[in-house]
């Protein structure tokens, strides 16, 4: 198939473009109709990948996706009518696109699992098979509608990172700013007069002229060291195994962030883990999609170590406490899983368990960083005020004597 660009018009006389693959001019034109829209002109981009029209299809858009889907197929609605509403609904032009060929593909006999595969930039291997899951079981409304949660849950871990990442580095950046204004405007300012006074200056003092005097003189190296720093280790990551490997385990190790980090991975493991689980997906495979879905080399290896013991014969709640990366809390809701035939159930609640323990970490963080910062703030201004005004009182006290 290739890719198109188009420019079409809708019902209203709107112009609207958007981009999909095709396998002709004709196949276009009949695509383009399909979502009713017609075909003004049209430009072919290159020879893609499957999926390749799927770019731009958020987490939101999924989400509202699967609600749709859940809703009709518990409905008794049929696969392609339900897809077809969507279709007709949605104000996603690449949502619309995604959905016009899968639309294609279920009508050329796929099922809707296969017509998923077909965009592995919008549906993960994880979506595709939980879905191909409840098609063989008959609960394809159930799994769409965990899937539905799931993705909800994804949202809010991602919401919850950006926190634990954005104000930290806000907090830093505000700081920064404000040692670089004292010490490369204000100080030199400031020290021009304390200078001038004659007499001996104290200790303080001449270490605070040290300081403004070298970032007056290496603020850029001040500024690039940090940027060099952080292109060294991204290159390292993206070139060496072992330099990303060592990287993930000093991420997870970093104080107070470190094991909310963590705790984030174990959360998004064990949510996946009782989602497929609980679709009647096997255990290995369900290890299998954690090792690729961990998003650290530390814990990816770990879950490799799992499957490994699980493969020798182990019980999960064994292979799990030989990493060490659960707390005993955790591992003996698991182990009450397995004795009572509910695992699903006790990953669920160590989902919720990690999910609460990480959105209680970050408040504490936070809660936290704003004192740090204040009193950091209070003893460089403090420094700065004392080493300036005491040689001037100095020398006022000694006009007097």
């Amino acid at each position: 198939m290739s890719a198109y660009k188009y420019k079409a018009i809708d019902e209203h006389g709107r112009i609207k473009a958007g981009k999909t693959d095709a396998s002709n001019e004709a196949d276009l034109e009949v695509r383009v109709q399909k979502m009713g829209l017609d075909l003004v002109s049209y430009k072919m981009v290159k020879a893609s990948a499957k999926g390749a029209s799927g770019r731009g299809v958020n987490r939101r858009d999924l989400i509202l996706f699967c609600f749709h889907l859940e809703q009709t197929t518990r409905a008794g609605i049929p696969i392609l009518e339900s897809l077809q509403d969507l279709r007709d609904s949605t104000e996603k032009p690449r949502l619309r696109e995604v959905i016009s060929a899968m639309l294609e593909s279920i009508g050329g006999g796929k099922t809707l699992s296969e017509a998923m595969s077909d965009f592995p930039g919008v549906f993960s291997n994880v979506f595709v098979n939980l879905v191909q899951a409840g098609e063989q079981a008959g609960k394809l409304s159930a799994v769409l509608d965990k899937l539905g949660g799931n993705l909800k849950w994804q949202d809010e871990q991602a919401s919850m990172t950006k926190k634990l990442i954005m104000y930290p580095l806000l907090v830093g950046v505000v700081v920064t700013g404000v040692l670089f204004f004292l010490m490369i405007y204000l100080v030199p300012e400031l020290l021009t007069f304390v200078k001038t006074v004659g007499s001996e200056l104290p200790a303080h003092t001449l270490l605070l002229i040290s300081a403004s005097g070298f970032f007056v003189d290496y603020w850029r190296v001040i500024l690039l060291l940090p940027m060099a720093l952080i292109s060294f280790v991204a290159l390292g990551v993206k070139l060496s195994s072992g330099f990303r490997l060592a990287m993930d385990r000093l991420k997870l190790k970093i104080p107070m962030l470190g094991p909310v980090f963590q705790k984030l991975i174990l959360a998004r493991l064990a949510g996946f883990f009782a989602m497929m689980y609980s679709s009647g997906i096997t255990i290995v495979d369900c290890i299998k999609t954690g090792e690729r879905i961990a998003g650290n080399k530390a814990i990816e290896a770990a879950m490799k170590n799992v499957g490994r013991a699980i493969a020798d014969g182990k019980s999960l709640s064994e292979s799990f406490a030989a990493t060490g990366l659960f707390p005993p809390l955790v591992m003996r809701m698991i182990r009450v899983g397995e004795t009572t035939g509910a695992l699903e159930v006790s990953l669920e609640n160590v989902a919720y368990f990690y999910t609460r323990d990480v959105r209680e970490s970050i408040e504490r963080l936070q809660s936290m960083i704003e004192p740090i910062m204040a009193v950091t703030l209070g003893i460089i201004i403090g420094w700065v005020m004392f080493s300036i005004l005491g040689p001037i009182y100095d020398l006022i006290t000694n006009l007097k004597v």
